[in-house]
């Protein structure tokens, strides 16, 4: 008998009769066959699974479940690090690192639902994100094998779901939408259409959202789904990537108990379809418990004081536990899970004078438990390492098209940012309209040709700061989203980036016919074809870089209150250097050079240029001088008409740069640290 079928035998019939207080309601009977791709039954729904990637869909009766291949996953002597921190240093603590995971081994396997406890601060999370290769920062050792293969975070990514602890969504999206996006980037390209819905509601079913398919996601805590909801919601969405293993955080913390059962319902339900679950678990129910197959738990320092099945009603871990000279017993009625942490303590592991993690390492059930970790690290015969043609399922235009589809219902479903902006747009149309009204074609005098310098200054800059601003809170809820999103290897950064730009361009381009045709009508510009035409275009480029600006801000910023700090120093500098307060001819030669790449002074240089550039008319300059008006700007301020073409072509390089500076920042910087 090999150590796997030695654990399923100590395991018993644990894992399918004992859990009727939780799921009192679900069919427990599996097919004793030993192939992986025979049917089961689930909440009364046919399912169908696979051994590999490559066997075909058999006849389906209702739904249809994809293929995918059951996978299996062992870790040996893995250890973490990260810098020593400032804190510990300045306390006398030596060493360059902190050693949080201490050689760490375990298995976890297809249809067995694994527990990671332990108290706060023993590295359960630590050990899951470092398996899930979640981890953004430290130092990694040991070896991770994939069903008997090294593996591969690109590949691994492919087949594997994590669950976060943060139900984190989109809020505009409903529940169908939001398993859509995800299994659009996620299923493999060769799904079909009819195919890929058809699993989006076997898996709303499975996870009991379907009469929910139409609710908007909301923000968490506000609007939207419950709590509840939302944890099943982000199962869900892990689920139709149909991956073969699937870590969860935490799922059941902060839900009362009646939630918790059905979320644990969810997870037994979607272990059952012969998928590898693993999930850290803070303080569980006896219910919660012993829905557990098996068990690995871990003590502060980051080390494994038991791992193993846990048997009916958590017997064999009981049993191992009560054998340990001086632990004291556990209770009639009372909680495995309390019990076990309570006699895993420091003060409790002092007062038996023994380490628990050393008395595992000399244990039958660590012996046993190694010899199964070892089986489970050789390939089974006819197992195949897992091979992708491309790092994503999709190609770049299909990813380009899905976050663009994602982003135009956000957009659209979001009245309280772009219909608010249209509304102060038009407000501050109307007011600068009826404050500088009918100025447009005085330039008699200093102070008229001040005047329309004036509506040009104030008509750009007020608005252009203001789009800055408020699409930093869009772009800051979405990109909690996207962290996640990329972790899954749903898509790369430049098609969400374009996306995240191109959804703003027929907003910005509505709001510039409004605003700008306003303004010009009731300032009375002069009215030429070429005016108004250089006027939009130019109005048009600026709103969008300024736009563009504000996404940045975010991007470079960890908090979204940050960006808009930063934000606020640099419209300062901008409106400093515009050339309108200051003239550049007047700036001191060591400040003249940020004229240049002040993008508002080429703004300004544009629309003053165009406007007056070209006018002859006659003015009267202090000295009892006359000049014109053309010559008047061009001396005064540097504004001349030949740098039209010039002053659209900087602007518009402005907008790429912003828009690229804010791929870049996607790209290369993380604030979200794990």
């Amino acid at each position: 008998m090999s150590i796997l079928d030695l654990f399923t035998a100590r395991r018993g019939s644990h894992a399918l009769s004992s859990r009727e207080n939780l799921v009192s309601n679900e069919n427990r009977e599996r097919d004793n066959a030993k192939a992986a791709n025979k049917m089961v039954e689930i909440n009364m729904q046919s399912m169908e699974i696979s051994s590999s990637t490559s066997s075909k869909r058999k006849d389906r009766r209702e739904g249809i479940s994809l293929p995918f291949q059951p996978l299996s996953l062992t870790f040996q002597n893995v250890c973490y690090y990260v810098d020593m921190p400032p804190e510990m240093r300045k306390e006398g603590v030596k060493g360059e690192r902190l050693q949080l995971l201490r050689n760490v081994s375990g298995a976890f396997r297809p249809r067995i639902l694994t527990a990671l406890l332990g108290v706060s601060g023993a590295g359960k999370t630590t050990l899951m994100d470092v398996l899930a290769g979640r981890k953004t920062g430290g130092y990694i050792e040991g070896e991770i094998r994939i069903s008997g293969y090294p593996k591969v975070q690109e590949t691994f990514a492919r087949v594997a779901g994590y669950v976060e602890q943060t139900d984190i969504h989109s809020p505009q999206l409903t529940v169908k939408e939001s398993l859509a996006f995800s299994s659009l980037l996620r299923l493999p390209r060769e799904t079909s259409l009819s195919d890929r819905k058809a699993f989006v509601e076997e898996v709303m079913n499975l996870v009991e959202l379907d009469t929910l398919r139409d609710a908007l996601v909301g923000l968490q805590g506000s609007t939207g789904l419950s709590t509840e909801q939302r944890k099943r919601l982000t199962i869900a969405v892990e689920l139709v990537a149909n991956p073969s293993i699937i870590f969860m955080d935490e799922p059941t913390s902060g839900l009362d108990a009646k939630a918790a059962a059905v979320v644990m319902r969810t997870v037994r339900n979607a272990v059952n379809t012969g998928r590898t679950i693993v999930c850290t678990i803070h303080q569980p129910s006896i219910d919660i418990f012993e829905s557990f197959d098996e068990l690995i738990l871990m003590k502060n320092g980051g080390r494994i004081i038991y791992g193993g099945p846990l048997g009916k009603n958590s017997s064999l871990m009981i049993e191992y536990f009560q054998s340990i000279d001086g632990v004291i017993p556990i209770k009639d009625g009372q909680n495995p899970a309390t019990w076990m942490l309570e006699i895993s303590t420091p003060y409790a592991e002092a007062n038996i004078g023994k380490d628990l993690a050393d008395t595992y390492l000399n244990s039958n059930v660590y012996k046993n438990y190694a010899a199964l970790i070892e089986q489970l690290s050789v390939p089974a015969n006819g197992q195949k390492d897992l091979e992708f043609s491309t790092t994503y399922s999709q190609t770049l235009w299909k990813q380009l098209r899905a976050c663009l589809w994602k982003q135009q219902i956000t957009y659209w479903r979001s009245p309280e940012y772009n219909a608010v902006r249209f509304f102060f747009t038009f407000v501050c149309a109307v007011l600068f309209g009826t404050i500088f009204f009918n100025l447009g074609t005085k330039r008699k005098t200093l102070q008229d040709v001040a005047n329309v310098m004036g509506a040009l200054y104030a008509s750009v800059l007020f608005l252009g700061v203001n789009n800055a601003s408020s699409v930093q809170p869009v772009v800051a809820i979405e990109r909690t989203s996207f962290y996640r999103e990329r972790a899954a290897g749903m898509y790369h950064v430049l098609p969400y980036a374009i996306a995240q730009g191109l959804i703003e361009i027929p907003y910005i381009l509505v709001q510039t016919l409004v605003y700008g045709t306003i303004t010009y009508a009731m300032i009375n510009f002069e009215w030429d074809a070429g005016k108004y035409f250089y006027y939009m275009v130019c109005m048009f480029l600026t709103f969008t870089y300024f736009t563009f600006y504000g996404m940045v801000a975010v991007g470079l910023s960890p908090s979204q209150q940050l960006a808009a700090v930063i934000s606020s120093a640099f419209y300062s500098v901008w409106n400093l250097f515009s050339g309108f307060l200051i003239p550049f001819p007047k700036m001191p030669r060591w400040w003249s050079w940020y004229y240049y790449v002040c993008p508002v002074g080429w703004t300004l240089h544009g629309l003053v240029g165009s406007q007056l550039g070209n006018v002859n008319t006659l003015l009267m300059v202090p000295g009892g001088q006359t000049t014109t008006v053309a010559q008047y700007i061009r001396t005064t301020y540097g504004f001349v008409h030949e740098d039209l073409t010039l002053c659209l072509g900087v602007l518009a390089i402005f907008a790429v740069g912003f828009w690229f500076a804010y791929a870049f920042a996607l790209k290369f910087l993380n604030h979200q640290r794990r």
